[in-house]
């Protein structure tokens, strides 16, 4: 959806194969691959570094990559070790990625950054007995994605000024491989469904809003801290 909107499109995945077969199925459009995993630095480092000597700024920074390792737990279950591997991809690798972007998204007249973040992650939601969220919550899941939520609230303030603008969004229960193992239904939405909120976001124009947790249906959709 970036791409047929004019974008180049820097694809980031571990597995070199994998991506490039990703990069593949999306035809004619300007993506290209890009080795990264958020939780080794080098790798972070040797990806925006390609990024920076193509195309030597950075317009749109969306931190997809996430994990969920608590299938079949109890919802207080998980132990620390579990909760440690949890963070290093949904918080610190964020972090770790954005910190190493950011003189490229300042080279941006119009930079944005959007975190995938879930409706689990909504304290609103999880502590609502109602909400049929409140008995889906993960100790390690939610309580990542709730941080997600605070460092794009920071991120968003401190970054105001320079006119990069910073949202998360929960694209909804999307049938992906992280979720295959989900002992509920999977969802019924499509990739493209989780995708178009997101899109959005990455594409608002100057007078956008930053500092959100939008979606997963349609921009103007506020899911509550």
């Amino acid at each position: 959806m970036l791409a047929q909107r004019g974008l180049t499109v820097y694809l980031g995945a571990r597995d070199p194969e994998r991506g490039r077969a990703a990069v593949e199925e999306l035809g004619d459009a300007d993506v290209r691959f890009v080795r990264l995993d958020v939780t080794d630095t080098r790798s972070v480092a040797d990806a925006v570094t390609t990024i920076d000597e193509e195309a030597g700024r950075l317009d749109v920074l969306v931190n997809n990559a996430g994990i969920m390792t608590e299938w079949g737990l109890g919802a207080a279950d998980a132990n620390a070790s579990q909760l440690r591997e949890i963070y290093e991809v949904n918080v610190f690798g964020v972090v770790t990625v954005t910190s190493a972007c950011l003189h490229l998204l300042r080279r941006s007249p119009n930079a944005r950054i959007v975190n995938m973040s879930s409706g689990l992650g909504s304290l609103t939601w999880v502590s609502d007995p109602e909400h049929p969220l409140s008995g889906r919550a993960f100790l390690g899941y939610s309580s990542s994605k709730a941080a997600l939520n605070a460092l794009t609230v920071v991120y968003a303030n401190s970054l105001r000024a320079k006119g990069i603008k910073v949202n998360a969004v929960g694209p909804g229960f999307v049938p992906t491989e992280q979720n295959a193992a989900a002992p509920f239904p999977r969802g019924d939405r499509t990739v493209g469904d989780g995708a178009a909120v997101p899109v959005l976001l990455a594409t608002l124009p100057a007078d956008g809003p930053t500092g959100t947790f939008r979606g997963p249906d349609a921009l103007e959709e506020v899911i509550p801290w």
